[in-house]
């Protein structure tokens, strides 16, 4: 894939750039390395108040960087916007919190003597140079909920990020450096994919972290074990959304809507397979379908559009080839399920029924505003329905019972559970998954800790 930016409402190549030759990457290498020798010793005080300053800055540039991600990648630019916002609090967040989430830890006095040490603390030291590989249906917040903590470590950043997103990529360097942060502490790799690998190689990356597809994320850990280094992923989602007869269902069928199709449906935790119990089928089907067919699909600039174009061309295809496949299988399409005619890669919200194990959309992610209605006829048979899937990231249960949410919290195989509400990330909460969804955490106390050499100081008696 070229490194450019292409509008997905018309197809439209607006920019074009080179990819970094050897040259320059080796320089930004050597700047990450010499620039982490001085900012790892920077004191908490210091780092705090540069991302409070890029915080800042993020605010002032919002609408500028709002449009640009809307044109790079397609999301409707008022939700552009509030990623912007939500970047820069977490920035703010982690600014506020960091110092205490890595204070020396002191573990309990009987096991110091029982160690024979007069005293003993775990302190939390940075690694180095992370390597961020990052996907461009969030251009911003992926990165963000990477680097604001990874800096506040005393970490360097690289990022490495969609092909499709340099506009967006190039000004998160740019933040950075007008907030006030040494130039090597972050900085954008204008490379393609090919040239992970041996990035990854270098001895001077000391960890990275990835946000993306399967594969990607097989071939990152695969070198990065090879070369003994630490990495996070957060891979795909196929993210079950369970319905029972005690919930809201009026409620639950309005947010399942938004829960669908939030970033036009090209989101790891959107929830895409909807597990309705028998009871309930019928009324929240029909109400969810009709919320689906009531979406504004158009300009992503334009400020009442609900679902604008997919990001790229060859997504769109992907997208409808899983619906293909389940029509072909004997699917009932609810809504949508057509491309539309006219320039930019569109698709229509779209809600299928009917699906089965046989079907790919079953088992495989489907990044776009399809999604796919089961009926179950009890609680057992909803978590299996939920479980049947390779992924892992995260869960949504809509019921009023107790019992029931202890069963789910106890059953469900995925990072999160939320209970009558959609899944959305958050600074203070831990973000990841399971199973093929990736391992490790982001955000919160567990995600600044990630990229940090966990440190044992033991003082003889």
């Amino acid at each position: 894939m070229p490194i450019a930016t292409v509008n997905p409402a018309n197809g439209e190549t607006l920019r074009t750039y080179e990819a970094m030759g050897e040259e320059e990457l080796e320089r930004r290498l050597q700047l990450a390395e010499a620039t982490f020798r001085t900012y790892r010793t920077t004191p908490f005080a210091e780092r705090a108040r540069l991302l409070n300053r890029a915080a800042e800055l993020l605010d002032e540039d919002q609408r500028d960087i709002g449009r640009t991600m809307t044109t790079e990648m397609g999301k409707p630019v008022k939700q552009a916007r509030a990623e912007a916002a939500k970047c820069a609090k977490a920035m703010r967040w982690y600014a506020e919190h960091a110092a205490e989430l890595l204070a020396d830890e002191h573990p309990a006095e009987a096991d110091v003597k029982d160690s024979g040490a007069s005293r003993v603390l775990v302190r939390y030291r940075p690694l180095g140079p992370v390597l961020a590989v990052m996907p461009w249906n969030f251009p911003l917040w992926q990165v963000i909920r990477f680097a604001a903590p990874a800096l506040m470590a005393g970490n360097v950043g690289l990022l490495k990020h969609a092909s499709n997103v340099p506009q967006t990529a190039l000004y998160l360097e740019d933040l950075f450096h007008r907030a006030g942060f040494t130039e090597g502490c972050f900085q954008t790799l204008l490379v393609g994919a090919g040239a992970v690998d041996e990035i990854l190689r270098d001895e001077r990356v000391r960890a990275a972290t990835l946000t993306g597809s399967e594969p990607a994320g097989r071939a990152v850990a695969a070198t990065s074990g090879a070369m003994v280094k630490k990495t996070v992923l957060e891979l795909g989602g196929s993210d079950p959304y369970v319905v029972m007869p005690s919930a809201d269902i009026d409620r639950a069928a309005r947010v399942a809507v938004t829960a669908r199709v939030q970033n036009n449906g090209q989101s790891c935790i959107a929830a895409k397979r909807f597990i309705v119990h028998s009871d309930v089928y019928d009324a929240f089907a029909e109400r969810f379908t009709e919320g689906m067919k009531a979406l504004r699909v158009g300009d992503p600039l334009e400020e009442d559009t609900d679902v604008g174009p997919l990001a790229t061309e060859q997504g769109r295809a992907d997208l409808e080839e899983l619906v293909d496949d389940a029509t072909r299988s004997g699917a009932d399409v609810l809504c949508g399920g057509e491309r539309p005619e006219g320039d930019g890669w569109y698709y229509p919200p779209t809600v299928l029924a009917g699906v089965t194990r046989e079907m790919r959309i079953h088992r495989e992610e489907a990044f776009g505003p399809v999604a796919t209605v089961y009926r179950a006829a009890d609680l057992d048979e909803a978590i299996l329905i939920a479980n049947d899937s390779p992924f892992g990231l995260s869960s949504n249960v809509w019921t009023r019972d107790e019992a029931e949410v202890d069963r789910f919290v106890r059953d469900l195989e995925a990072g999160s559970v939320y209970v009558n509400g959609m899944t959305a990330s958050h600074p203070a909460f831990p973000f990841g998954g399971v199973k093929r969804s990736g391992y490790g955490r982001e955000l919160s106390g567990h995600g600044i800790r990630e990229f940090c050499n966990i440190t044992t100081v033991w003082h003889g008696a």
